[in-house]
């Protein structure tokens, strides 16, 4: 009975261990098949080339990703600065100041904002949001815009990536130990102060680790920023000019255009730059994250 028992527990180990090895190299795996297939346009233009220029003629076989690679970052970017101060307020409401009713009414309604499809966002931005900006905001800076711009992908974006943030970030100031407010308090501190210094200072890697986790799902998002962005391929200048990010260039083209010589790898490039830069932003989090771990304690 021992040896079988024994065994069982080794082979649950040892298969734990497998599947986790395999998970973690998935990624790389991902990455190797991306960049295989993207060998047929690095071997016909510089990599400098493809990631500065922006000329995209396809025809012509001039693939130059700038426009589409400032065009992700100016949407993510603008997503997560209008996201992460109204996130992180709402987060301290719940978790600091909401009574139980409050939050229990609160909590299920955001968690239900993860749920709507993208289309539907996409939707309701070109309902909403799109001729908002084209008759309300863009004219009251004296600025001519078709609504569909860099502003109004973001504005969807960012109500988009609210549910993971908050719940995410919830969650964490409700593991910093209630201990730690009592002894705030005890000692004449506000409840803001102790919110402030106590609280938000314990819990800034997990609050981090969470507009991290929204600015990775804002890069990555396709369908409601295809429909919004307005998909022109020059690099935006401002909030108002349309944008085209890589997610939407790939679902736009892929399967439609490959008739035309090195679209196909043009593409696969596209992706295989979204999965770098996703990446890059991942293990430059953990590296932050680790530093503020260090400065607390």
């Amino acid at each position: 009975m021992i040896s079988a028992r024994t065994l069982k527990d080794k082979i649950a180990r040892k298969s734990a261990v497998s599947l986790t090895i395999f998970s973690t190299l998935l990624i790389f795996f991902i990455a190797f098949g991306l960049y295989c297939r993207s060998k047929p346009i690095l071997a016909l233009k510089p990599l400098t080339e493809l990631l500065f220029s922006s000329s995209w003629r396809p025809m012509k076989e001039e693939f130059g990703f700038f426009p589409f690679i400032s065009g992700t970052f100016w949407v993510a970017g603008v997503a997560v600065m209008i996201a992460v101060p109204l996130c992180i307020l709402t987060t301290i409401y719940i978790s600091e100041y909401a009574n139980k009713r409050i939050r229990e009414f609160i909590t299920p309604l955001i968690d239900f904002l993860a749920g709507v499809p993208s289309v539907v966002y996409g939707l309701w931005g070109v309902l909403v949001i799109v001729p908002l900006v084209k008759n309300k905001i863009a004219p009251a800076f004296g600025i001519y815009s078709t609504g569909y711009s860099v502003l109004s992908a973001s504005i969807i974006l960012a109500i988009m990536i609210f549910p993971i943030i908050i719940h995410v970030s919830t969650e964490v100031l409700r593991s910093v130990p209630y201990e730690m407010r009592e002894a705030s308090l005890s000692l004449g501190a506000t409840q803001w102060q102790t919110v402030k210094h106590v609280v938000i200072r314990r819990a800034a890697p997990g609050i981090l680790a969470a507009i991290v986790l929204g600015l990775s799902r804002a890069f990555g998002e396709t369908m409601a920023v295809l429909m919004v962005a307005g998909n022109v391929p020059k690099p935006p200048g401002s909030l108002f000019d349309p944008a085209y990010p890589l997610p939407a260039l790939i679902a736009n083209n892929y399967g439609e255009m490959m008739s035309v010589p090195m679209y196909d790898s043009a593409l696969l490039f596209a992706s295989l730059i979204l999965l770098v830069v996703v990446l890059l932003f991942n293990v430059l989090s953990r590296i932050i994250l680790v530093r503020i771990e260090e400065k607390i304690k």
